[in-house]
């Protein structure tokens, strides 16, 4: 027997229209529902809480919260405010200057949401980690993020910064959650917001690249402007809502979605500090009577495997709307949606660099399963076309060369600007650069859109890997290898997995002196999973005896998965011969 589904009063979608809501949409109009500072700027802080905690929505609950233990916490948005202006205080006794980097490694605890809204109050730019990485990931992006401040816990610090902090200088403070940082919040003054303006940065979040360090996107609190519109017209939110976003706050979507979008809808943030387990989280569901529910596609496989047991006779009649985000979701995801949730999965496409989700399937319009779904009003979406090497075709004036009929594959595209539109990567305006062509953004990602308007995704144009709705750099996992004395080369893929999407496989090739094993193998995953955290290191190593190379030398990626898969290899022009 399945879920209970109750009914529910019906609610008017934010969007009754989406040919009508992108003829009358624009960006300097959507900016007015937002209030902006007194004295003229913008802040996210402000909007999140200020404009709610000033009004009749003060005592609303703005987050609930949910130990694994089983304790629960309240807070208004006026509570949280003030907690947020408390920790902003603390920054300024700490001698923070506006724009300085504030780290947060933290799993889902209350005092990580209010050091993000006290950071961004403050002024500073905060910075989530992924409390799953191990010290290697942590130091990488703490150098290079020049952090100044670290909220964390006592556990946490021990296992993954104490024994890197000798080599983070810039570290000035370290904050813990649970032992110093209360009692500092306590005692310190509220701090009003900073003067800050809509082009002041914000948001730092590390993304993985191909090669190279990962790359630190730069977003400002202009970025509000776009959380605000899309949780209003992709995920449907409303005053009053009870929302739960299950990504963590390390990741882009836990800090754009799971804190700054809903918040200001002025609607209850829900947050759940245990992992995935399908009987709790139908059981969340029911008890705190969720209405609208943004999760990952790996989360929606797991509670499809789970089968019908844990929700059984569960009544899920508030939940009114479901969407997905981090790697495409499957048809059969979506009906499953449907017929065990009582509402079909509506799958959404974003980026870290564009901040904020850029294609939909609405709630005005019936989903179309396996889509990415259409352009948010106000984005102008396209399809570059391709060369042999994969590379997106530039006109003679610098312009991309875009595809005018359906259904060509080719790079998915944005023409520039929005709102949330990320300022560049970190102190590397090379990098940055190559992501445009012209006035578009260039994704990375190939798609192609069909004769209706709709956008489908084909797979990344590089060699990043995506597992469980992350990204993966493969340059930083072949490092971690090669730091091991037995490996002399390595070679990261992405493979297919029935729940993860994909998993990391390694092959590498051993330093003269050592043999292939199982014992060796297991020590060398073990070395990348303490230095890189079980969420980053490979879930296979194969030891093999030559890898592909370019005539440069570089190690031909997509010809090791495609002959690791069994598909065509492409040109192989480059390929390195023997002589």
């Amino acid at each position: 027997m399945g879920s209970t589904m109750a009914t529910t009063p019906h609610l008017q979608s934010n969007m009754s229209s989406y040919e009508e809501a992108c003829e009358r949409f624009s960006w300097e109009a959507a900016a007015t529902a937002l209030t902006g500072l007194p004295g003229g700027g913008l802040n996210i802080c402000h909007e999140t809480l200020d404009r709610h905690a000033d009004g009749p929505d003060a005592d609303t609950v703005a987050l609930r919260w949910l130990g694994q233990d089983g304790t629960r916490r309240e807070f208004t948005y006026a509570q949280l405010r003030t907690t947020a202006a408390r920790f902003a205080g603390l920054l300024d006794e700490l001698g923070v200057q506006p724009g300085e980097r504030v780290f947060s490694l933290a799993g889902r605890v209350p005092e990580l949401y209010a050091a993000a809204l006290g950071a961004l109050r403050h002024g500073a730019v905060f910075c989530p980690l992924f409390s799953a990485f191990g010290p290697e990931p942590v130091r990488q992006r703490l150098a290079r993020g020049d952090g100044r401040v670290l909220v964390t816990t006592r556990a946490l610090y021990d296992r993954k910064v104490a024994g890197i902090r000798d080599a983070l200088p810039g570290l000035h403070h370290v904050l813990l959650v649970d032992d110093d940082l209360p009692g500092r919040l306590a005692a310190a003054a509220e701090r009003p917001v900073a003067a800050t303006g809509p082009q002041d940065p914000a948001l730092l979040h590390f993304t993985s690249g191909t090669t190279g360090t990962p790359k630190g996107a730069l977003h400002a609190h202009r970025a509000v402007i776009a959380h605000h519109v899309t949780a209003r017209l992709a995920l449907d939110l409303h005053p009053g809502d009870v929302y739960w976003c299950t990504a963590d706050p390390g990741w882009v979507t836990g800090t754009s979605y799971g804190i700054v979008a809903p918040l200001t809808c002025g609607a209850t943030m829900l947050v759940d500090e245990a992992e995935f387990n399908a009987a709790r989280w139908y059981e969340t569901l029911e008890r705190e009577r969720v209405t609208v529910l943004y999760t990952a596609p790996t989360a929606i496989r797991m509670l499809m495997r789970a089968g019908e047991e844990p929700r059984c006779h569960r009544d899920l009649g508030a939940l009114r709307f479901v969407a997905s985000v981090g790697e495409p979701l499957a048809a059969d995801g979506v009906r499953w949606g449907e017929q065990a949730l009582g509402t079909p999965i509506h799958d959404t496409w974003w980026q870290t660099e564009t901040g904020a989700i850029m294609l939909a399937n609405y709630p005005c319009e019936p989903v179309r399963a396996g889509s990415m779904g259409r352009p948010l009003p106000g984005i102008e979406a396209g399809i570059v076309r391709r060369d042999a090497d994969g590379r997106a075709v530039r006109r003679p004036d610098g312009r991309p060369d875009l595809v005018d009929e359906p259904d060509v594959e080719g790079e998915l595209a944005l023409r520039t600007p929005w709102p949330s539109l990320f300022l560049g990567y970190l102190d590397d305006p090379e990098r940055s650069a190559k992501c445009f062509a012209g006035d578009w953004y260039l994704s990375g990602d190939v798609a192609r859109r069909d004769a209706d308007g709709w956008y489908w995704f084909v797979g990344r144009g590089d060699d990043v890997i995506k597992t469980a709705g992350h990204l993966v750099g493969p340059f930083e996992i072949e490092s971690a290898l090669t730091d091991h004395p037995a490996v002399a080369e390595a070679a990261a893929i992405g493979v297919p997995d029935e729940v993860a999407g994909q998993i990391v496989l390694a092959k590498v090739i051993l330093a003269p002196g050592h043999a292939d094993s199982d014992a060796l193998r297991r020590e060398v995953r073990g070395h990348a999973r303490r230095l890189l955290g079980a969420a980053i290191a490979p879930r296979r190593i194969d030891v093999v005896a030559e890898l592909p190379h370019t005539r440069s030398g570089k190690v031909m990626r997509r010809l090791v998965r495609a002959r690791e898969l069994g598909l065509p290899e492409g040109d192989t022009s480059t390929l390195e011969r023997a002589s």
